[in-house]
């Protein structure tokens, strides 16, 4: 019965966490769908990155605007700076592992894009370098953040906009960010494609 009770314990902090997250966050959560659409139909992209679960909650944002959502319909621009083993080790290794990002950044964003990074603490090096990377191709910046924002909350400009979730444990701000990506998701789909609310 132990192990039933912890893994209530576990649903229900998940679900507590999104509860004050979706206070906090669904106002600004739309304000993020509304920057991302407007970059879209500007004919700009939307990079991303992370690191860990980060870097897979990255990824999984721009799958589904590369492929689908929910729905058919056209691809959207988006790129995951996560996910080219040869590009991120030789940066690593040439470099630093601080500029994985802020090197492809440099090379591949454009004014206009959006930079969406992840990181649960707000501290990692090589997303503030990102970020900096970003402001200096004069895009605009996306973070999904928990705790207390970290350096990454200290970094963003007035037209950057941080999504901060109101927890602690790792795990549980993990789970928020992947609902806040399918809200964006969502969000985007029906702004550019409209259709019947879900």
């Amino acid at each position: 019965m132990a192990n039933q009770e912890r893994i209530a314990r576990h649903f229900q902090a998940s679900i507590e966490a999104k509860q004050r997250s979706f206070e906090r966050l669904a106002p600004i959560t739309e304000l993020v769908a509304t920057a991302m659409v407007e970059c879209l139909l500007n004919e700009r992209k939307i990079l991303t990155c992370g690191n860990g679960g980060s870097a897979g909650d990255a990824q999984h944002f721009s799958s589904e605007m590369l492929n689908r959502f929910e729905r058919e319909r056209p691809s959207l621009p988006a790129l995951a700076l996560t996910t080219d083993s040869s590009t991120l080790t030789s940066i690593a290794n040439d470099y630093s592992y601080t500029e994985v990002f802020s090197k492809q950044i440099r090379a591949l964003g454009v004014a206009g894009d959006i930079l969406l990074a992840i990181s649960t603490s707000g501290n990692s090096a090589n997303i503030l370098q990102a970020i900096q990377a970003a402001h200096d191709r004069e895009m605009r910046v996306i973070a999904l953040t928990g705790k207390d924002g970290g350096d990454v909350a200290r970094i963003l400009g007035p037209e950057d906009i941080e999504l901060r979730v109101p927890a602690q444990s790792t795990a549980r701000i993990q789970e928020v960010h992947l609902l806040l990506i399918h809200c964006l998701c969502d969000l985007i789909d029906v702004q550019l494609f409209g259709g019947e609310d879900t």
